[in-house]
């Protein structure tokens, strides 16, 4: 039987339900997808082993230097996607929303910082809520549609604004942005995405596919005893990713640090 959108819609809103109940006064912080995603992602997600592993790193450790300089007024996300680092939430001052990034810039492995923090009151319990609700709505509707692959994207809902991030052609991420735009509740969707083209892609696919093959198979990345294998690094830093280039009509300017704003028509 298949899952359909209604029961996917719930299963994320059971997550994020569990995620905020953790949540406390003392712990003015959310860590992103990546430190709690399975083994299984590393088989389908476009990014390779060592970024994925970085990912979950950057996350904890930038999460540990945010609680350092954390007060009251700070509720901040971070989320990080082949080493950039996405921050949402919101926070006291522009002094505060300025520390934030320079603690967050100076962990091991980021390659760039996309500084989305609101200086303002934190969102509602009901606001939260919302977010979760749209994110789930999103995830299911990019999962329902036939000519995209949704792992592509990793969806972060903030205040209705939802924040794509991923590696993808051009095509799939305007794909993704329509589809992201026609859910109910998005106020704004905001592309902080890799392009790659078509060949670029096949390729890094069929690289994923042979470090996969188990040491000994034909096609696989296993070497002959005695001899060595080159091995996935992941503490390699990348050069900075191209901004995502305007759409023709409907697009504001790009914003700093590679992000392009597609506001709902």
């Amino acid at each position: 039987m298949k899952t359909t959108s209604t029961q996917r819609i719930a299963m994320a809103l059971t997550a994020g339900a569990v995620l905020v109940a953790g949540l406390t006064a003392c712990v003015p912080l959310v860590v992103g997808g990546a430190a709690a995603a399975g083994v299984g992602m590393v088989a389908t997600d476009r990014r390779s082993s060592g970024a994925q592993v970085d990912d979950q790193a950057i996350e904890l450790r930038a999460g540990a230097r945010v609680r350092e300089i954390a007060n009251d007024q700070m509720y901040v996300s971070v989320t990080s996607f082949n080493r950039q680092v996405l921050l949402t939430g919101t926070v006291g001052s522009e002094a505060d929303k300025r520390r934030v990034e320079d603690v967050v810039k100076r962990v091991d492995n980021v390659r760039s910082v996309v500084n989305e923090l609101v200086v303002g009151p934190p969102t509602s319990f009901q606001e939260r809520s919302n977010d979760t609700f749209i994110t789930g709505k999103v995830k299911a509707s990019l999962l329902d549609a036939k000519d995209i692959f949704a792992n592509s994207f990793k969806v972060v809902t903030e205040r209705g604004t939802v924040y794509l991030l991923g590696i993808a052609t051009r095509r799939e991420t305007d794909r993704a942005t329509d589809i992201a735009r026609g859910v109910s509740g998005v106020t704004k969707v905001v592309r902080v995405v890799e392009i790659v083209s078509e060949a670029e892609l096949q390729n890094q696919l069929q690289q994923q596919q042979q470090q996969q093959q188990p040491q000994g198979q034909p096609g696989g990345t296993g070497a002959p005893a005695g001899s060595s294998a080159p091995a996935s690094r992941s503490n390699v830093p990348l050069p900075p990713m191209e901004p995502l280039p305007p759409l023709p009509s409907s697009s504001t300017p790009p914003a700093s640090g590679g992000v392009t704003t597609s506001p709902v028509r």
